[in-house]
């Protein structure tokens, strides 16, 4: 049983109402087709969980719903929320925009709340500073700038050293949070190509150094399509309004599969790359696409995860959590020193003499 998210590796939490799947804080159920999904709280993406925990969890849910009278619902999709705090959502059989509202409406919007939020306290900080640092003798209007540039400092260190985690079909690898704007798409000789930078340790060092290089990683085909799934909600971290959900729902039903989608928008940035200024390969990077057609991208190839683990590749999927899982120990880890780690060797090979018998 897995606790991670597949798609931002947070913690999913637990709930003490369905006794067979008590992990997660929202769950969300298919009675009908029997699929289960835990909805992560952070990024609000939906987690499909494996085949065999699924059966008995599905009717707890069902007579949870049926149940309670906090809950409102269409005539094909429900909300309810139980009074130990779990949130359930019951699947009918809607239409593809009424299912994308609710899949993804939540999770582009409370990016895009998000955005706004940062912005807005942003200004108000600096607006702050300038009024009542003076009056409290604190600072002047002047040093403003040298704050701003040390705020700055620090989310750029932050960015480059946030890893994030690149599935491939040998294993994962790992990308900046700074380098997720350059990341290309491209189609060389009809086959869809993602070129992204990764970073390789070059030696122990320091937490606080920056001492990673970059290379550049080429995936084709249906990996290039995985790989920029789990990579797009970076991209699209400014989320989008409802009328950009509805518009990218119709470029998805328009599409005749996932991957002729990417190809298409691939074939759009190198029709745009071929004028203009500046470096032909910043105007090809996948931050380039519209928008709305880059959140149809991230539907896409979600959607593609789910149907391939739906059609019997169950192992993809239990793949894909330990990813997951492994991600969130690395970025667990991330910012500690080396002498953390050691640290905590020795006193495990000290409890373990301790605990040994004479």
């Amino acid at each position: 049983m897995y606790r991670t998210c597949l798609f931002c590796s947070s913690d999913l939490g637990h709930n003490e109402a369905v006794e067979h799947f008590p992990i997660g804080r929202r769950l969300a159920y298919d009675a009908a087709k029997g699929r289960l999904w835990v909805v992560c709280r952070k990024c609000e993406r939906w987690n499909l969980t494996p085949l065999e925990e699924r059966w008995e969890a599905i009717e707890e849910c069902e007579r949870a719903f049926r149940a309670t009278r906090l809950r409102v619902s269409t005539d094909q999709i429900g909300l309810a929320r139980l009074k130990e705090g779990l949130e359930l959502v019951r699947i009918g059989d809607p239409q593809r925009p009424e299912m994308a509202a609710w899949r993804y409406g939540d999770q582009f919007g409370r990016r895009r709340r998000r955005q706004y939020l940062i912005g807005g306290g942003v200004v108000l900080a600096a607006g702050t500073v300038m009024v009542a640092g003076p009056l409290l003798g604190i600072m002047g209007a002047g040093a403003i700038s040298p704050v701003w540039n040390i705020t700055n400092s620090l989310v750029q260190v932050y960015r480059a050293k946030k890893l994030v985690a690149v599935p491939t079909p040998d294993g994962v690898l790992r990308t900046r949070l700074s380098d997720v704007e350059r990341i290309r798409l491209t189609v060389q000789h009809d086959t869809l190509q993602l070129s992204v930078p990764v970073v390789t340790q070059g030696g122990a060092t320091p937490w606080w150094r920056y001492a990673k290089m970059r290379e550049t990683r080429i995936l084709e085909g249906e990996a290039a399509v995985r790989a920029a799934g789990a990579l797009l909600p970076h991209v699209n971290r400014s989320g989008g309004s409802a009328a950009d959900v509805q518009r990218a729902v119709g470029i998805v039903e328009e599409a005749e599969s996932p991957e002729r989608l990417f190809a298409s928008a691939a074939q759009t940035l190198a029709a745009r790359s071929g004028s203009g200024f500046g470096d032909p390969r910043r105007r090809t990077s996948l931050k380039r696409v519209p928008l709305a057609t880059r959140l149809a991208l991230e539907m896409a190839a979600h959607e593609d995860s789910e149907r391939r683990a739906l059609e019997g590749e169950l192992y993809l999927l239990e793949e894909a959590w330990k990813q997951a899982e492994e991600i969130a120990a690395i970025a667990d880890d991330m910012f500690l020193p080396q002498s953390v780690d050691v640290d905590l060797a020795r006193l495990r090979a000290a409890r373990g003499a301790d605990t040994s018998p004479p």
